[in-house]
Parts: structure tokens; C-alpha cells; sequence
């Protein structure tokens, strides 16, 4: 089907099955090549191997020696953070530059073949044009070295894959290499890298706060000891009126009412100057604004209050979705490219995760201040109460009474520091036992047989491809091809029905027959169906020429190579077996072809009868068939069309007379004007054009120009037909052979 019939009506699947017939060698032509260059991929690629290992993210739950009641950790607070953000942020961990860097220096990655510089046209033409970076210092290190940082990093992530198991709390660590000991090597060390990661971050958020109230814990101790020796020279001076009695404790009893309400006021200022000591902890590691140390600190008991725990909570639940954000980032950005539109949704999301947390940051900073204000205030306050209430105990000058004071200030003071002491230590241990909720549960074992390349994944593809390939290139190719393919362009581009059509035939029709006669198909093969054409074609032409005595019939093509010889020598034949006197005329003066195809010997013809140099030449009869006499070209001329102008009209008149059809043979009409001067002398014009060989346009132009010239019967053939076309079978009612063509039995189609 031509391409404008293909733009007038949607295409069919019948008409893609045509062109799938009609393009077979393209189709299979490219899936071969395509499946060809798989094996040799798969052939010379390096093998590559694929470890993978598995670790657990468990929860955090208590320790069991009550360290957790200790620290004032709030009841099921590990619970409240969601499992998948943590899964994702260990995940993002895994992928982090800090232990690739880590884990390529400690196994000496740099050094294996994987890592090895590889010349690549692509990277050195973006190198000329983008602009140069840092160099790397020879020897350095790999931290100090930005270019080789890059390149390491950018070939390890390539071959990481860290992918968290859906519904359960482990994650999947896989790599991919040459070396499969190496491949192992790397995961075991992602594993490890992450349970040291993991410990670290958390003991430095601790350590930080911790030194601050360690210094606090040192004035806190100077205080106790100078109390201890106030009371050891009130002793020595005091003459405090005793009960005689103890308390639980072994303590000697005193009573005063002043003292007593002394002894709250020193309770008092004991409770606020604790307070004061931890709300400045928190304020001091607040000042900093790192919300990393700050989220370390969040169910550590160091907060002393519900709402400050809350807040560090918040911020260390708002650095998860954080992290979880930007994994999904990264890893949409990897599989859909930059892009993908929900990049924009979630870099948006990143960026309201930021300020949040520096919102929260900037609100426990403010927090903390003023919730240690109110403690300094507190304590002042208390204090002042507590003086009053010592200068009150001073005017009675009971030396007794501030011996007993200052003794209980002394011990609570010393009970304060030990208190505070060892709840330090306690959130130091915690923090250790709690570093330990990872755990590897399959670690990376070298593996038995390469990742890659999968030759029958890839040979499977590889054909899947190379088919759909082929049939887009065939389509491309059958879109593109401007030649003729079949009756219905013929008709279109005509606008009238062909007379005729003849298939390939795929005989022998250069051997000569059993006599050593003339190389004739309608000889060689009369029951073929490349004869039983030229009737239907003999039959067309009887009932076009009407009731004249004599047909002349004109034999010509719009190029050469189109079969206009072979196709009138054998269309005479089948005329002279009606019992007529037939005349075949090599009208070609330029290539005449005749006489080659009837194997007859050189001698004059018709342009020695143009051109006047013979006034009768006697036409030579073909003794194979008694009735069909050829005249062959003779020499060629100098003036082709002007001989045939001249005198091709006087010949035809006296073969008229004598012949019942005349078949000339005439040149072809694009390359010159032969036929275009014989047409005007003509009953009939056949003009013919072949299948993959006559271009539409030519067709086009050479009936135009027949069509214009006379007005005589212009008939069009198509020649060439292939049995496997569709046309073939629409045209003549069957396949390849048939019985009633005098095919035999093992050529028939199943």
C-alpha cells in the first residue's frame, strides 16, 4: 500500500502483516545483528559478582537493671518513634560518603580492577570544555584528594545497593564486583561501619552535655567540702541544746522553731540549686544549635521536665523524616531522572523539615534560657528565704542550732553531688547498652556464580528486542521505500484498472529448451503460471482492439530493467499459439535485446529499413513456432528518434498488411523519446513496471505522458509479482502452485 493510501485510512493489522511479509529480510536482519552483538557482549564484559548481607534495626527497649526509671526516661518513648523512618535513616547511613570513604581506604579498593582510571571520549570531552577542579597532592590521602574522592565515591555508589525489606525492620546491603571475595569484603564492612557510626554519634551527643556538667559537679564539690569544714569548727564551738535523742538515720536531734523552718528553707534552696545545675546543662548544649547533639539528648533524663524531653523528641523525630525524605529524593532521582515532577514535592518537603527543626532549635534555645532564668531566679529567691531565715537563727546566737543547720546543708549538699554524679555515669552506660540495636543477621558471603552478565536473561531480551527492532525498521524501510510493492499503488497513481499482472517466475528461464531455441518462459514453461498470465493479458487485448483487422501493440517501461523484452517476446508467443501471424519488432535502436534473448544470429534490421540503407529486409520466423516472425534492431544509428519520426509510420502501414498482431519492443520512456514517437503510431500501449523496481513518481510521469500523446488504449502491467506478496494470492486465487496449473503434489502448500 502506497504511503499516501497509508495516510488516507488508519492502518490495519492485515496491512502490518503485509509489510511484516513484504520486509521479512529487514526484520530478521536486524533481530539477528541485535541478538549478535548480545552474544559478543556477553561474551568479552567482565564477569562481575553480587555479595549481599542483611542486618536487623531492633527497638529500643528497656535494659533491664532500671537505668531507664533512672534517667527519668519517659514510659514507651522508644516506641513512639516510627519504625520506617528509622529504617530509612540507617539505610541513607549506609549510603553516606563518610563510610564509602571509610570502608574504599580500609580494603584498599583503589587498588582492584573495578577502580582502576578507564579512558572514556565522553569524559574527555567534558573535561576540555567544563572547568578544572582542586588537583589531587600526590600521595594524599583519599579525604584530601577532591578528584579522586569523586571518581571513587561516584564508581562505589554504582555498585552499592541498600535496599530496606518491605514490612520488617531489616535492611539489605548488596555490591556488585569483579572480585567476589571484595564483594563480601565490602558489605561485611558497611555492616560494621554502621553499628560504629551509629555508637559514636549517639556517645558524642551525650559526652558534649556531659562535660559541661561535669565542671558544674566540680564547683558543686568544692561547696560540700568547705560545708563539711564549717561543720567541724561548729562543733568544736557550738553549744546547741540536744534532745538526747536520734533520728533514723543516727543523726542527734535538736529542736528550735526558728531552725526548723531554717531546715525547709535549706531543703528548698537544696531542690532549686539542682535545678538550676541541670536547666543550665540543657541551656549550655542548646546555645550550640546543633540539632543533632540536641536529638541525642532526647530520653536521656537530662531535660528535667516533660516539655523540654517533648521538644528534643520533636527534633530528633523531625532529623528521621528528614532523613527518610531525602532517600526518597535520592532514590527517586535515580530511577526517574531529574525531571521526575514529585522532586520538586519533595525537596520542598526537605526544605520544611529544615526550618522546622531549626524553628524547634531556636525554640528550646529560647526555652532552655528562660526556663534557666527562672531556675537562677528560683534559686535566688530560695536563698534569700533561707538567709532570712539563718539571720533569724544568728540573732538568737544559738551556735548549737547553726552547728545542726550547717551539718544538714553539708549533707544534703554532699547527697546532691554523689546524686548527680552518678546519674551521670548512668546516662554514659545507657547510652553504651543502647548503641547496640543493630545487629547483622546474614553477613556477606562470597558468592558462588557472577550477577552478570544473566546470558539467558540478556539473550532473551536481546530477541524480544531484536524483533520489535525489526519491525519498526521495517516499517521505517517499507514507509521510506518509493518503489512499487503492489496493484493497489499501480491503480491509485493511474486512477484506472491494470490490464495485467505476471509473476517472478522461478524457473529456469536462462537455459535454453530441449531443441537449443530461443530462452522464452512461454516456451520453456507453457503450463507455468507466468504464461497463463500472458493469456489473461492476450484475452484483455482481444477484447480491447475492437473490430480492427491488424493490432499494433506498443511494449514499453518507464526505466530500464523493468522486463519489457522478456515480457514481449513471450506476450508474442502466446499470440501466435491463437493461430495469428504475429510480427515481434526490437524497436530499441539503442540496447536492442532481442536478439540475444531468441538466440539469433547478427544481421540488419530495422534501423538499417529506417535509415534507408536496405529497402526490404525479410523478418526471420521462429522455427519453434511457425507464425511468429522478429525483426531484430540491426546496428545502432546515430539518430534513433529522428529515424523512427521519419519512418516508422510508413513501415507500420505495410506491416499492417501483412501481420494479424504487431508487438514492438520499444525503448524506455524516461531516459528517451522513442516510445513517445511510436505512440502516436500505435493501436495499443502496454506500458509495464516491476515490483521493488518501478518508482511511483516514474510510473506517474510515463502514463501522463502516454495518457496525453494519443488517444488510443494505454494499458498498465505489473510484472513481477512475487507468490509470497500478498497481491499474488489476490490476484490470481491461490498460492505458489496449484494442480490447476499443473503444479505438482510435493510443491503444494500444507
Amino acid at each position: 500500500m502506497s504511503l499516501e493510501l497509508r495516510q488516507e485510512s488508519e492502518l490495519t493489522l492485515r496491512d502490518l502483516f503485509i509489510i511484516y511479509r513484504r520486509r521479512q529480510t529487514v526484520v530478521y536482519g536486524v533481530a539477528l545483528a541485535v541478538c549478535i552483538l548480545c552474544a559478543v557482549y556477553c561474551a568479552v564484559t567482565t564477569r562481575r559478582y553480587e555479595a549481599r548481607g542483611t542486618v536487623q534495626i531492633q527497638k529500643e527497649s528497656s535494659d533491664g537493671l532500671g537505668l531507664d526509671s533512672l534517667m527519668s526516661e519517659s514510659e514507651g518513648a522508644g516506641q513512639a518513634l516510627d519504625a520506617n523512618i528509622i529504617i530509612q535513616t540507617q539505610a541513607s547511613i549506609i549510603e553516606s560518603d563518610t563510610l564509602a570513604l571509610h570502608t574504599i581506604e580500609k580494603l584498599k579498593m583503589e587498588q582492584s580492577a573495578d577502580f582502576r582510571p578507564r579512558w572514556s571520549p565522553v569524559g574527555w570531552i567534558l573535561g576540555m570544555v567544563s572547568p578544572a577542579g582542586e588537583a589531587d597532592r600526590a600521595g594524599g590521602r583519599l579525604e584530601d584528594s577532591p578528584q579522586r574522592r569523586l571518581r571513587a565515591l561516584r564508581i562505589f555508589a554504582g555498585n552499592l545497593k541498600v535496599k530496606p525489606v518491605s514490612g520488617t525492620q531489616l535492611i539489605e546491603i548488596r555490591y556488585l564486583s569483579s572480585d567476589p571475595r571484595l564483594a563480601a569484603a565490602v558489605v561485611n564492612e558497611l555492616a560494621l561501619g554502621l553499628v560504629d557510626y551509629t555508637f559514636q554519634t549517639r556517645y558524642n551527643a551525650t559526652n558534649q552535655a556531659s562535660t559541661w556538667l561535669t565542671g558544674q559537679l566540680g564547683e558543686l564539690r568544692k561547696q560540700s567540702e568547705d560545708l563539711q569544714e564549717k561543720v567541724v569548727n561548729l562543733q568544736r564551738d557550738s553549744g546547741v541544746y540536744s534532745l538526747g535523742t536520734v533520728d533514723a538515720q543516727g543523726r542527734e536531734q535538736a529542736y528550735s522553731g526558728v531552725l526548723d523552718r531554717l531546715q525547709q528553707a535549706t531543703s528548698a534552696l537544696t531542690q532549686a540549686q539542682q535545678n538550676r545545675i541541670l536547666k543550665g546543662a540543657i541551656a549550655q548544649a542548646s546555645e550550640s544549635g546543633n540539632a543533632e547533639m540536641l536529638s541525642g539528648l532526647a530520653g536521656n533524663g537530662m531535660a528535667g521536665s516533660m516539655s523540654m524531653n517533648s521538644s528534643l523528641t520533636l527534633i530528633q523525630n523531625l532529623r528521621q523524616q528528614e532523613a527518610s525524605q531525602r532517600a526518597s529524593l535520592e532514590e527517586a532521582e535515580a530511577k526517574y531522572g531529574s525531571s521526575y515532577p514529585k522532586l520538586a514535592e519533595l525537596r520542598g518537603n526537605i526544605s520544611g523539615l529544615q526550618r522546622s527543626i531549626h524553628e524547634e532549635v531556636q525554640r528550646i534555645a529560647q526555652r532552655a534560657a528562660s526556663d534557666y532564668a527562672v531556675a537562677v531566679k528560683e534559686e535566688a529567691a530560695t536563698r534569700q528565704q533561707y538567709e532570712d531565715a539563718k539571720r533569724n537563727a544568728d540573732t538568737l546566737n544559738d551556735k548549737a542550732i547553726e552547728f545542726s543547720i550547717t551539718r544538714q546543708e553539708a549533707e544534703q549538699s554532699r547527697g546532691l553531688y554523689e546524686d548527680l554524679l552518678k546519674r551521670l555515669k548512668e546516662a554514659g552506660v545507657l547510652e553504651g547498652l543502647k548503641s547496640s540495636n543493630i545487629t547483622v543477621v546474614d553477613p556477606g558471603r562470597i558468592p558462588a556464580r557472577p550477577k552478570r552478565p544473566d546470558v539467558p536473561l540478556y539473550m532473551g531480551i536481546a530477541i524480544v528486542a531484536g524483533q520489535l527492532l525489526g519491525l519498526g525498521s521495517g516499517f521505517v524501510v517499507d514507509t521510506l521505500d518509493n518503489k512499487i510493492n503492489g496493484i493497489a499503488e499501480v491503480e491509485e497513481i493511474t486512477g484506472t484498472r491494470i490490464l495485467g499482472a505476471t509473476p517472478l517466475y522461478e524457473g529456469r528461464d536462462e537455459e535454453q529448451n530441449e531443441t537449443g531455441g530461443p530462452r522464452l518462459i512461454s516456451l520453456l514453461a507453457p503450463q507455468s503460471t507466468y504464461t497463463e498470465a500472458l493469456r489473461a493479458i492476450r484475452t484483455a487485448i482481444l477484447f480491447t482492439g475492437g473490430d480492427s483487422k491488424c493490432r499494433v501493440i506498443l511494449v514499453t517501461s518507464s526505466i530500464a530493467g523493468e522486463g519489457k523484452t522478456t515480457f514481449a517476446a513471450n506476450l508474442s508467443v502466446v499470440l501466435a499459439h491463437a493461430s495469428r501471424k504475429v510480427l515481434l519488432v526490437d524497436m530499441d535502436l539503442r540496447r536492442g535485446m532481442l536478439r540475444r534473448k531468441l538466440d539469433l544470429t547478427p544481421g540488419p534490421g530495422l534501423s538499417e529499413l529506417l535509415a534507408g540503407q536496405q529497402k526490404h529486409i525479410e523478418p526471420v520466423e521462429l522455427k519453434q513456432l511457425p507464425g511468429l516472425d522478429v525483426l531484430q534492431a540491426g546496428t545502432i544509428p546515430p539518430n534513433p528518434s529522428e529515424l523512427l519520426d521519419r519512418k516508422m509510420g510508413e513501415l507500420i502501414g505495410k506491416w499492417r498488411e501483412r501481420y494479424d498482431f504487431v508487438v514492438l519492443d520499444g525503448a524506455p520512456m524516461l531516459p528517451v523519446t522513442d516510445s513517445v514517437i511510436v505512440n502516436e503510431l500505435v493501436d495499443i500501449t502496454l506500458l509495464l513496471s516491476r515490483t521493488g523496481l518501478t518508482e511511483r513518481p516514474q510510473l506517474s510521469r510515463s502514463y501522463r505522458i502516454l495518457k496525453e500523446g494519443s488517444n488510443h488504449f494505454v494499458g498498465v502491467i505489473l510484472n513481477g509479482l512475487r507468490p509470497a506478496d500478498e497481491n499474488y494470492y489476490g490476484y490470481y486465487g491461490y498460492r505458489k502452485y496449484s494442480y490447476y496449473y499443473g503444479g505438482h503434489e510435493n510443491e503444494m502448500p500444507k
